[in-house]
This record gives structure tokens, C-alpha cells and sequence, in this order.
């Protein structure tokens, strides 16, 4: 359990910077080489590639290195559990608010006698 949230933490590391969610948003159309990724930001090359070591670290990434380039790939298996886990907080919040949606409409009804 503790290897899962920390893994989720890092995800979450990862997902918290605009660069690197525009680099997700490009990987979820396909593979992409390090210079691919790095065209549309205004960044060092080098930057670009602290990035992507933040998100492969994560688990939301992998690369392969084929001669001089590099590719990365988005792992969407990963993205699953970032989403299963906002689905399962959804459902509580979900939960909650109808008890109190519950909760005030028998006040109110109380009320109304």
C-alpha cells in the first residue's frame, strides 16, 4: 500500500507542471523523439529532458533509445491508476453529498410542518 501511494505521489509530482502535462497531451497521440517534445516548448534542450527523467521516474512514461534518438511513450496503464483514484474520492465526495442532500431535505421538511 505505501509503494502504491508513493508511486501515485510521484505521478501526481510529475502531473503538476503545465511542460510536462503539454508533453503527456503529445504523447497521448502517439510516440514522440526528445526533439518532437521540446519543438513547441520555450526551453533548453537540457530542461526538456529533466522533464521527461521526472515524468519516466513516475511511471507515466518509458523511452527507448534507438541509435541517436530517443523516444518516449505514454505507459496509459499508468494514467489508469491516477484516475482510478480520483474516481474513488469522487464516489466518497458523491456519497456525502447526497447524505446531505438527505439530511436537508428532512430539515426542511421538519420545518415545513
Amino acid at each position: 500500500m505505501l509503494e502504491d501511494a508513493q508511486a501515485l505521489d510521484r505521478m501526481f509530482q510529475a502531473l503538476s507542471d503545465q511542460s510536462r502535462r503539454g508533453m503527456i497531451d503529445r504523447l497521448g497521440r502517439g510516440p514522440a523523439s526528445v526533439t518532437e517534445l521540446a519543438q513547441p516548448l520555450d526551453m533548453a534542450l537540457p530542461t526538456v529532458m529533466k522533464h521527461l527523467q521526472v515524468l519516466e521516474t513516475s511511471g507515466l512514461v518509458l523511452s527507448k533509445k534507438a541509435g541517436r534518438v530517443r523516444t518516449f511513450h505514454l505507459r496509459k496503464e499508468a494514467l489508469a491508476a491516477v484516475e482510478r483514484w480520483i474516481t474513488e474520492r469522487k464516489a466518497s465526495w458523491n456519497r456525502t453529498f447526497d447524505r446531505l442532500d438527505i439530511f436537508l431535505a428532512d430539515a426542511s421538511t421538519e420545518t415545513d410542518e
